[in-house]
């Protein structure tokens, strides 16, 4: 049988990531499991401008970012839900899917659980996806959640 000891729950705090939330906070009731959340900053450096264009950051701004995402993970899970479990919450800068698919390793994670966008193929060919890209990439299973409710 399965053993899930830890669960790893990737969040952009979107619709699509509440949705996996609750299959997150499912399995690790069934499973007497601790679940982590994880939120990841974009790299900034592949977001500044060059040295001396017009456009500039405030001096404190990946501070002031990542205190209101941290912020936002204590929020994430009810009160009660997080009082009678083992949550384990951080963040990360870089890119989605490498950070995810490391602190997945780092920790030792059975199961990652992950919202979908589901995206259009155009979107798709030009964005990629994060989760298509943790899929191939993670040392654990990962389980994909639709974002929507998929056409009958």
């Amino acid at each position: 049988m399965i053993q899930l000891r830890r669960i790893l729950l990737p969040t952009d705090f979107s619709d699509c990531s509440r949705i996996a939330q609750k299959q997150a906070c499912a399995l690790a009731d069934e499973f007497g499991a601790e679940l982590h959340t994880l939120h990841v900053l974009q790299d900034l450096a592949t977001m500044i401008p060059e040295p001396g264009s017009a456009l500039s950051l405030p001096q404190n701004f990946l501070l002031d970012l990542k205190d209101s995402a941290e912020k936002a993970l204590d929020g994430l899970l009810p009160a009660e839900w997080s009082q009678s479990h083992t949550v384990k919450r951080a963040t990360r800068i870089g890119g989605a899917a490498t950070e995810i698919v490391k602190y997945a390793h780092e920790h030792e994670i059975d199961l990652i659980v992950m919202g979908t966008h589901g995206r259009g193929t155009l979107a798709h060919l030009f964005l990629g996806s994060v989760a298509e890209r943790v899929v191939q990439h993670a040392g654990c299973p990962v389980l994909t959640v639709p974002g929507h409710k998929p056409a009958v």
